[in-house]
């Protein structure tokens, strides 16, 4: 059993299922008792199956550059607007963490593109994926190089011209991400098939429309009572619904016409 089979606060509804923070604390402290038992390749596994089950490290980094980066941008932006130096200096700390982030997560990157299998189509877009990473990363150290050698610009054309650059940085990271969730959340690549349910009922979270599949036997029951072509046996007859007129072809099609 991993951490996430333990740390289920049924946020899912599980309210309407039984449980409830109770039995999720008691889990989670069984599931610690149950660490001592464990060697320390099982203990990482178990507390962290995410990072166990990638295939290499890219995805994990990735979150990294964006983080930095982003908050860089927004904290620059607000300390040039206020006048606020303190702030700018905060953002510069962040522009670095960010360029060696971006760093780490392109390197990552390039070893990903030659590991994973994909086709043709998703090629092309890997390849745009990798350009924007790499243009990501020299922008930064850019800025990084720029900042070090300058310090925090008051203002002037210069700082605009560094915010500018900045913002350029936060839309290349916005299409990147975006390439690498289609690549991702479209065609699956480095995407595991997940295992089919063992229960006989899907799960559904709380939708007022959602409908909840019956188990197999109960499907088959109900497929064996009813014809799958009532048209075709006269003794099955269709409901009418109220306002609605059954229209009968001459090849025995019929539809419904509301009034």
């Amino acid at each position: 059993m991993t951490m996430n089979n333990y740390l289920s606060f049924q946020i899912h509804g599980g309210a309407d299922q039984g449980g409830g923070i109770t039995e999720s604390i008691t889990s989670l402290l069984v599931f610690f008792e149950n660490l001592s038992n464990k060697g320390p390749g099982d203990i990482f596994s178990s507390i962290m199956p995410g990072i166990t089950g990638l295939d290499n490290l890219h995805p994990l980094l990735v979150h990294f550059p964006i983080a930095f980066l982003s908050t860089f941008f927004a904290l620059d932006l607000v300390g040039t607007i206020s006048k606020n130096p303190e702030s700018r200096r905060v953002a510069s700390w962040l522009l670095y963490f960010g360029t060696v982030a971006a760093l780490l997560t392109v390197i990552a990157g390039l070893i990903a593109a030659e590991s994973v299998a994909h086709g043709q189509n998703v090629h092309d877009i890997m390849e745009r994926h990798e350009q924007i990473g790499l243009a990501i990363f020299s922008t930064a150290v850019l800025l990084s190089i720029w900042r070090i050698k300058s310090g925090v610009l008051r203002s002037g054309g210069a700082n605009n011209f560094f915010l500018f650059l900045s913002a350029l940085l936060c839309l290349l990271m916005m299409l990147g991400a975006d390439l690498g969730g289609l690549m991702v959340y479209k065609y699956g690549v480095a995407v595991e098939a997940a295992p089919a349910p063992e229960d006989s009922y899907s799960h559904v979270h709380n939708q007022p429309d959602a409908v909840v599949s019956p188990p197999a036997e109960t499907r088959e029951n109900v497929d064996a009572q009813v014809p799958t072509d009532p048209s075709k046996n006269t003794d099955v007859q269709v409901p009418v619904e109220a306002n609605e007129e059954t229209h009968v072809h001459k090849h025995d099609h019929s539809h419904k016409h509301p009034h």
